[in-house]
């Protein structure tokens, strides 16, 4: 069998394009709407078919016979943060998926979302999402996965939807949690704090002792970038962060004691997931709410090699 193929909607920056290339699947396209995005996937991989549209406008005919379709569908219908219209909000992506997902008729789908949709109050939203995939010939699993259950610093709880057609569904299994915890924030961003000189960066790394809360980014229908609600910030501030910004950089030899530092961007991707080596398109805040609103790379790698496992095996008669 050659390489497997994936085509990514709802791409983002790429943080699941990136999971998914390192589980071996190359990218036929990668589509998002969001012009910084679309920069951030180019900047990174210049080789890569970069669509930047409304996945309304892309006709899934152009690319059957792939692999996988895959995408993080926006979360604002589902969020606990928002009105959780479900499918009576305009942002709400499933339709276009399962269009997409008909029309193209990959082997396997692989679709993450908030956890809010695995509520009870989208029960039936959910049902009748399985349902259409079922009558497409797939088998369907849809479960809450943490992040940290797969190495990651942060809970990140999100609601994973794994289809597989039928032929190989038999293949499938679902990933299983790593056996090692993940590493606390002082461990995975103590050098970055530390980076402009600031004195008390030892003392912060030994205090910052616990993985981090969930990392959001917001929309941008809501001002500048910040690390979430209220609760969100209480955490980051026994954590002895700032969460209400993101900083241009880190805190140097002046920084004030007792002042509690920021994280930069670059801080916040690394607790994602990302690379050192990936880098972001737009301003401070744009870039922010890129990373904030990724599918961790680890996360998705686990996926990816779940499913390119099952796929790589011969069809079940």
């Amino acid at each position: 069998m050659g390489e497997l193929t994936v085509v990514e909607i709802c791409a983002g920056a790429g943080g699941q394009a990136l999971g998914l290339e390192q589980a071996g699947f190359r990218h036929e396209a990668a589509v998002d709407i969001d012009a910084d995005a679309c920069q951030t996937l180019r900047f990174n991989r210049p080789g890569w078919k970069v669509i930047e549209d409304d996945v309304a406008n892309l006709d899934g005919h152009a690319f059957a016979d792939i692999d996988l379709l895959a995408g993080g569908v926006p979360c604002p219908p589902f969020s606990v943060a928002g009105k959780q219209l479900g499918r009576d909000d305009e942002r709400d992506l499933f339709p276009q998926a399962l269009r997409l997902i008909a029309e193209a008729r990959p082997r396997a789908v692989l679709l993450e979302n908030v956890k809010g949709l695995g509520t009870g109050k989208f029960a039936l939203y959910r049902s009748q999402v399985v349902s259409q995939l079922q009558r497409l010939g797939f088998q369907v699993w849809w479960k809450q996965v943490n992040a940290s259950d797969h190495g990651v610093p942060q809970l990140r709880p999100r609601f994973v939807l794994a289809a597989i057609a039928r032929p190989w569904a038999g293949s499938f299994c679902w990933p299983q949690p790593v056996l090692v915890q993940p590493p606390t924030v002082g461990a995975v961003i103590g050098d970055l704090m530390g980076a402009g000189g600031w004195p008390g960066a030892y003392d912060w790394t030994r205090r910052a002792d616990r993985i981090a809360p969930t990392i959001v980014g917001g929309s941008k229908k809501h001002g500048g970038p910040d690390l979430g609600p209220t609760r969100a910030r209480a955490a980051w501030r026994e954590l002895g962060v700032d969460g209400l910004g993101i900083a241009d950089s880190p805190p140097g030899p002046d920084f004030r004691p007792g002042q509690l530092p920021k994280l930069t961007v670059a801080m916040v991707a690394r607790l994602q997931g990302f690379p050192d080596s990936w880098k972001f398109a737009g301003r401070k805040t744009a870039a922010y709410r890129q990373v904030g609103n990724a599918f961790p790379p680890p996360v998705a790698r686990a996926f990816g090699v779940a499913i390119a496992a099952a796929l790589s095996r011969p069809p079940a008669d």
